[in-house]
């Protein structure tokens, strides 16, 4: 297979595999509670990673790493994460996906609150669009020929998406192991972890019933562990080596696209104006942020050369000192956009 045929292939699965997973947990909800599913979902994913890194080569994790690890699975996939798949009992999956899509707004803001640096103009343009956007498609009303989001669902929405914003913030400083892939294993082990402790609290696990569950929830889920936490995944940091990370990081405008018209095609979700307005919006502001990012001064540079691993189990690459000092610049420059 030719070297640019695989890029091809990669960048198909990121973008479409990525942008269908919304519509995923909307056939995995539908007979299995939702966070039960989710906490299944990450801590099958999380174990598969982990053996994979380590049998890479990776050293074992400090406790000073799980502790980083439970931090940002707690915030990234509890928070965000969880946020998503009980708000798609109220809201279409591709709304949820523009909604989502709207990280990179609070990843700017927050670094603004916390870092006191003020944004320049083209990110206070790209925060006053993506908030404009926000207000069209969940206000009140009938705009644009067609009614809004449940508010409460969007709602929750948004606070999933200051969660997950939060954790990239805090991944960028937190004390974890170089190695991107054992990181994320170990983030997707904790968050799978504090997410079925959510649904014991909640009393999912007790609502299962095995007797109700459809077989297209359980192949959802097993499309979410396979293809949106491990094939997918691998392939945007292989994209990250084989290409620049600028047209790695052009996933997170093509997800929430993606979303929409597989709701629509696949699930009979309304496709109305306003939220192609909404969501052309919303990306415009996405686009007008990360692109501010991109800037070569925004973006720090590995101090060492990285090898560059390969889809999982094929990986041709070592443990490198910088390799998720640069994965998280590269991440960075997607405005932290879920899943990264």
């Amino acid at each position: 297979m030719s070297h640019r045929l695989r890029v091809v292939l990669a960048f198909a699965a990121v973008y479409l595999i990525w942008g269908s997973t919304y519509l995923a947990i909307r056939f995995a909800i539908d007979t299995l509670p939702g966070f039960l599913m989710a906490g299944v979902r990450f801590l099958l994913a999380g174990v598969i990673l982990y053996a994979a890194a380590r049998r890479r080569g990776e050293a074992r994790p400090a406790r000073l790493h799980w502790r980083s690890a439970a931090i940002v699975g707690g915030l990234m996939l509890l928070g965000g994460n969880g946020g998503v798949v009980w708000a798609e009992q109220r809201v279409p999956s591709g709304l949820t996906a523009v909604l989502i899509a709207t990280v990179p707004l609070w990843v700017a803001v927050l670094d603004w609150l916390s870092r006191g640096t003020r944004p320049t103009a083209r990110v206070l343009a790209g925060l006053g669009l993506g908030l404009a956007g926000i207000v069209l498609l969940v206000g009140p009303g009938d705009l644009a020929g067609s009614q809004g989001v449940d508010p409460l669902g969007a709602g929750v929405l948004v606070l999933a998406s200051l969660f997950w914003a939060a954790g990239s913030l805090y991944s960028r400083r937190s004390a974890l192991p170089a190695s991107p892939l054992l990181s994320t294993a170990m983030e997707m082990l904790a968050g799978g972890a504090l997410l079925l402790v959510l649904a014991l609290v909640t009393g999912q696990a007790a609502q299962l019933d095995l007797a109700t569950v459809s077989l297209s929830s359980v192949l959802a889920l097993g499309y979410l562990i396979v293809f949106g936490s491990l094939v997918a995944f691998t392939a945007y940091i292989w994209l990250l080596r084989a290409t620049s990370p600028a047209q790695a990081a052009t996933y997170a405008y093509v997800n929430p696209v993606v979303a929409v018209l597989l709701g629509w095609a696949l699930a009979g979700e309304p496709l109305t104006t306003r939220t192609l307005l909404a969501a052309a919006i919303i990306v415009g502001a996405v686009v007008l942020i990360t692109a501010q990012q991109r800037e070569p001064a925004a973006v720090p540079a590995p101090a060492l050369p990285l090898a560059a691993p390969g889809p999982l189990g094929h990986g041709t690459g070592r443990p490198g000192g910088d390799a998720r000092v640069a994965a998280l610049a590269e991440c960075e420059e997607a405005g932290g956009v879920p899943p990264c």
